[in-house]
């Protein structure tokens, strides 16, 4: 009698991204920017970057040009993380092939990402049955009505729901991709491929899919970034709502709405996610700092304040995220 084959352990380090005939070639390159580069300066473990493709051969993009991935589906077997990076606005269907990849991915423990339309491949799959997602603002609807059981969070960029990740269209790939750099690689990495790339640190998943004024661009907005700058740069402090609002020369009310126009956020997630970015790379530092250090610097008062957060938003405690992260 022969013993069942073993499933393959999944190797956090290796990414495999599903490429198909007729994508964008920026949905696929948002990934193999974030994981597949080795010359941006960020001191990080080495990524093996997989791409495969969907059916055998080259594959047609909709820029016109061709590209000829260097794996098939079976390459997703052993990757940690595997990535959907998009799928056609129209009502394609999703090949069998695929979704058994997909399904037994899962199986194995493999963390499984849908970016914008890609949501839609995973719900087919049966992936997001009773489990929160996102997906392009355009398609929301059309994934709360093919997938009544799934939890649909049509305003925001991303949802993290533990071995599944979803996010909304486009350039909220990266918010996205990066989000999960820096869970596997910490903060401060995260932070130095996002300045290569020359985009936004760190935009909280429940941010707006879209803003109504980018900051700056009314002398209004102008008033709010200088405010918002000033407050970073004295998390240890308190900050009040109203204190912040006169600084920035606005009422409460008018604050509070061109904080949401602005950032897509209310102030008080936006200080809370501040506090925690500035934690976390306290944490990461090695600078000897103890958690009641770290704590007030990035102005939650106390350690035990700080773990509350960091349980509640991380799902970690500061000293493992040192122990995880740290230099």
């Amino acid at each position: 009698m022969t013993s069942p084959r073993r499933r393959r352990k999944p190797d956090p380090q290796v990414v495999a991204i599903v490429a198909f005939d007729g994508m964008q070639p920026f949905h696929l390159a948002v990934p193999c920017a974030v994981f597949g580069a080795d010359d941006d300066g960020a001191s990080r473990p080495r990524f093996e970057l997989r791409v495969c493709g969907l059916t055998p051969g080259p594959l047609r993009t909709s820029a016109g040009f061709t590209i000829q991935p260097a794996h098939g589906l079976d390459a997703l077997a052993g990757a940690g993380l595997v990535i959907v990076p998009s799928w056609h606005g129209d009502d394609t269907p999703v090949p069998e092939a695929l979704i058994a990849a997909l399904r037994d991915a899962a199986a194995r423990g493999a963390r499984i990402v849908g970016l914008c339309l890609g949501a839609l491949v995973l719900a087919r799959a049966g992936l997001l049955d009773g489990r929160r997602a996102t997906t392009h603002w355009l398609a929301t609807e059309q994934l709360a009505r093919e997938h009544p059981t799934v939890e649909v969070h049509g305003e925001v960029l991303y949802v993290d729901d533990g071995d599944i990740v979803t996010s909304a269209g486009t350039a909220a790939a990266i918010d996205c991709c990066l989000h999960l750099l820096r869970e596997q690689c910490g903060a401060e990495v995260a932070s130095q491929v996002a300045r290569h790339m020359v985009v936004a640190p760190h935009r909280a998943g429940g941010q707006a899919q879209f803003i109504d004024a980018p900051l700056p661009r009314r002398p209004a907005d102008t008033r709010l970034a200088e405010a918002l700058d000033w407050v970073a740069a004295r998390l240890d402090q308190p900050h009040a709502l109203d204190d912040v609002a006169a600084r920035a020369r606005m009422s409460r009310r008018s604050f509070t709405r061109h904080m949401l126009a602005g950032t897509g956020t209310s102030f008080g997630d936006w200080l809370l996610g501040q506090r925690l970015l500035r934690a976390r790379r306290l944490l990461e530092a090695g600078d000897g700092l103890s958690v009641e250090r770290v704590a007030q610097a990035a102005g939650f008062g106390s350690a035990a304040a700080l773990r509350q957060q960091f349980a509640r938003v991380l799902g970690t405690t500061p000293t493992r995220y040192r122990g995880e992260f740290g230099a």
